[in-house]
C-alpha cells in the first residue's frame, strides 16, 4: 500500500518502538503477527515471549492459517501462550463465505479462542458481517478501518456503506489506523471524515486508535499520527478520549491494568 518498504527492513523492537513513541505514555501495546515465517507460526510466538521479558508487548496477536490442515494443532498450541488474545489471517476472496476449509478452521478459532483480527479491503466486508453473525461469539477486530484507500467522493461513500454493515454486528470493533496516504502523509484533513464516521458508525466504545508501527512509519512520524487523532477528537469527551487511546485497547484485548 505505501510503496517501497526498504525503509522498514530492519529489527524493530521494543527499544525502538519506545523511541518513536517517546511523547506518549504507553502503558501497554499489542504485537500484531508479522507473517516472518508461515511456516513457523508458533516460532514467533515463542519469540515475543522472549521479548516480553523486557516488558513489552503486552499481549499477541498470533497467525494461523484457517484453510490448511494444521490449523488445529497452531490454534491449540497458540493458546499455550498466555499472553496470545488473537489471530490475523488475511482471507481470499470468499474464504469467509464459500471455503468450507476455511470456515471450518474458523470454528476452531471460535471454540479455542473467541477473537479474530480481521485484514481485508472494505469491498468484503458483506461476507465479514455474514461472518460475524454465523460466529455472534467471536469478537473479530476490524483492521486498518477496513483499508479505504480510494478517498474520491465515490470510494467513501462506496466504504461508508460497507462499514455500516460491518457495524451493524455488534461483536465486532475496529482498529481506527493504517490511514497514511503516500506523499500526503497523516493528515486532519485527509482523515477527518474517515474517523468521525468510523467513530459514528461503531460507536465509541468499540473503536480504538492504533499506530500501525513501524508499517505507518513510511508515511509519517508516531507523533503525526497521534496528534491527528488527537485534533480529530478534541471536541470529545475526556471519558471519549480516554476509551479510543487507550481504555477500549485496554478491554477488547484483555490487558490487565
Amino acid at each position: 500500500r505505501y510503496g517501497n518498504y526498504n525503509a522498514i527492513r530492519r529489527r524493530y523492537l521494543h527499544e525502538q518502538y519506545l523511541a518513536d513513541a517517546r511523547d506518549y505514555a504507553v502503558t501497554g501495546s499489542v504485537y500484531v503477527e508479522t507473517e516472518w515465517d508461515p511456516r513457523d507460526p508458533i516460532g514467533e510466538m515463542t519469540y515475543v515471549a522472549e521479548l516480553r521479558r523486557k516488558g513489552l508487548p503486552s499481549v499477541a496477536v498470533g497467525q494461523a492459517w484457517l484453510d490448511r490442515a494444521d490449523a488445529g494443532q497452531v490454534l491449540e498450541r497458540l493458546t499455550g501462550f498466555d499472553f496470545v488474545r488473537s489471530v490475523r489471517h488475511k482471507p481470499r476472496p470468499g474464504d469467509m463465505q464459500t471455503a468450507t476449509r476455511w470456515r471450518k478452521g474458523f470454528a476452531l478459532l471460535a471454540r479455542r479462542l473467541g477473537r479474530f483480527d480481521l485484514q481485508t479491503p472494505w469491498a468484503h466486508l458483506g461476507d465479514a458481517a455474514a461472518l460475524a453473525r454465523d460466529f455472534p461469539n467471536v469478537l473479530i477486530v476490524l483492521n486498518h478501518t477496513g483499508l479505504p484507500a480510494d478517498r474520491s467522493p465515490e470510494g467513501i461513500a462506496d466504504w461508508r456503506k460497507a462499514m455500516a454493515q460491518l457495524a451493524a454486528e455488534p461483536n465486532v470493533a475496529v482498529k481506527i489506523s493504517g490511514l497514511g496516504i503516500p506523499g500526503v502523509g497523516c493528515t486532519v484533513e485527509a482523515n477527518r471524515q474517515i474517523v468521525l464516521a468510523a467513530i459514528d458508525m461503531f460507536g465509541v466504545e468499540r473503536c480504538m486508535f492504533a499506530s500501525n508501527f513501524p508499517v505507518d512509519s513510511l508515511c509519517a512520524s508516531f507523533d503525526e499520527i497521534y496528534r491527528c487523532f488527537a485534533t480529530i477528537v478534541g471536541d470529545f469527551s475526556d471519558d471519549e478520549r480516554h476509551a479510543l487511546f487507550a481504555a477500549n485497547a485496554r478491554r477488547l484485548n484483555a490487558i490487565a491494568d
